[in-house]
C-alpha cells in the first residue's frame, strides 16, 4: 500500500497492485483496475517513486518490468 492525500488534505492507502496509469493533468490522476479514479497532491513523479518502493519492499529480488520508454520515469 502506498500512501497518498487526496486534495482536501485527507491521506489515505491505496493497494499499489490495482493502479493502472498515472497521469498529470496537470493535476495527478490515478486510475485503477477497475475504472475508478483518484486525485492526489502528489506529483506523478512522486506517486511512481512510491509504486517503486513498494514493489522493491514487498519483492527485493523482484524488479518491476520495463518498456523500452520508462527510461524517463527515474
Amino acid at each position: 500500500m502506498i500512501q497518498l492525500t487526496r486534495f482536501n488534505g485527507a491521506q489515505f492507502y491505496l493497494n499499489a497492485t490495482h493502479i493502472e496509469t498515472v497521469e498529470s493533468t496537470p493535476d495527478t490522476v490515478i486510475t485503477l483496475l477497475t475504472g475508478k479514479k483518484h486525485i492526489v497532491r502528489e506529483t506523478a513523479e512522486e506517486v511512481i517513486a512510491r509504486i517503486l518502493q513498494f514493489y522493491q519492499q514487498a519483492f527485493p529480488a523482484y524488479t518491476p518490468p520495463r518498456m523500452p520508454d520508462d527510461d524517463s520515469i527515474e
